[in-house]
């Protein structure tokens, strides 16, 4: 595999992700530059290539990925959008960074896994930023060490101020426990085999329709059990929490970042607003280490196969919801490329 001088990155998508990769690529992290911003809104994308030296704008992804100055591709377009580009991508033999979700169902993530494997070689990383967080980097390598025995349950809290206009169910799963699922088989190193989702009474904040907090179960390969607490409409801010029980100790994460106080008023420290502030270094270690990788010729990170398989749990997850009953997940046999 090729490797590279400053890479020319093609940031595909500029709405709320892409525009923020771009400024970071811009603007944060070192060995790489915005070639080239892809959107259907020509003047959007017109105005975003203007402000950036030697950046091309286009419409169509193919286009750009032809681009002579383009080295490498971040995908940050929807959901629907990505199989068409990876496949793209794959043609032309480029690296790629594909933000969550790899694509939105198994069966197309499934398409990709196959395209993929043709190459003989790995050219996607899942934008599953949680592993590049400091927290959960920590957690992963004590658990990784035994630091506190056998894991034997994970419990999880993910909470948002206010869920946008027109949430759903399945986006309960899809759009935020996909992160839980994906954390869940990293931490564990494990796959989820089945899934139940519990209804408690919903707050009065949730939009007509919408069934919030939801209670989500995991059941993993190993027999473990993960619990979910899923809060889009929480009120107060985001918060995400992990706590591992293990055989000899149990471990846990977000609790305390930033300032920790204590007052004639009382104590405590603030909770972040949203999940561009609790997880700015997390995305930007990503995009580095994407970055860093794709320099030396090399792909490391989260691959297609997580992408396919958190893509499975999330069609169990949605049946689960819809049925109130235990849903199995059906995984074909992990390909050679991805053990």
């Amino acid at each position: 595999m090729t490797s590279y001088g400053t890479l020319g990155v093609a940031v595909i998508g500029t709405g709320r992700m892409g525009s923020d990769h771009v400024r970071r690529i811009n603007d944060v992290i070192s060995g790489a530059r915005v070639a080239a911003v892809v959107d259907i809104d020509a003047d959007r994308v017109k105005t975003i290539a203007d402000g950036i030296e030697g950046c091309t704008p286009y419409t169509d992804p193919a286009a750009a990925m032809d681009d002579p100055a383009v080295d490498a591709v971040l995908i940050a377009s929807p959901g629907p959008a990505h199989e068409a580009t990876l496949l793209a991508a794959f043609e032309r033999d480029l690296p790629v960074l594909c933000e969550k979700p790899l694509t939105p169902d198994a069966a197309s993530a499934l398409r990709v896994l196959e395209a993929e494997q043709k190459l003989g070689h790995r050219r996607v990383q899942v934008g599953f930023m949680r592993r590049y967080d400091a927290d959960y980097m920590k957690l992963k390598a004590q658990l990784t060490q035994g630091a506190y025995g056998r894991p034997l349950m994970l419990h999880n809290k993910h909470r948002n101020p206010a869920a946008p206009p027109g949430f759903t169910n399945a986006m309960m799963i899809n759009d935020s426990a996909v992160h839980e699922i994906d954390v869940t088989r990293w931490l564990l190193d494990e796959e989820i085999t089945a899934v139940r989702v519990l209804f408690p009474k919903p707050t009065d904040k949730a939009p007509e329709g919408l069934n919030d907090p939801q209670l989500i179960l995991f059941e993993t390969a190993a027999g473990q059990v993960v619990d979910t607490e899923l809060f889009v409409d929480c009120g107060f801010g985001y918060q995400v929490q992990c706590e591992a029980v293990c055989t000899d100790g149990t471990a846990r994460v977000g609790d305390d970042r930033g300032v920790f106080s204590n007052t004639a008023n009382g104590w405590g420290g603030a909770i972040d607003p949203g999940f561009e502030d609790r997880f700015v270094d997390a995305y930007d270690r990503q995009v580095q280490r994407w970055v860093d990788a794709t320099r030396r010729g090399e792909v490391e990170g989260p691959s297609c196969w997580d992408g396919y398989a958190a893509a499975a749990v999330c069609e169990a997850g949605v049946r689960a919801q819809e049925t109130g009953e235990r849903v199995t997940v059906e995984l074909i046999e992990r390909p050679a490329l991805y053990r």
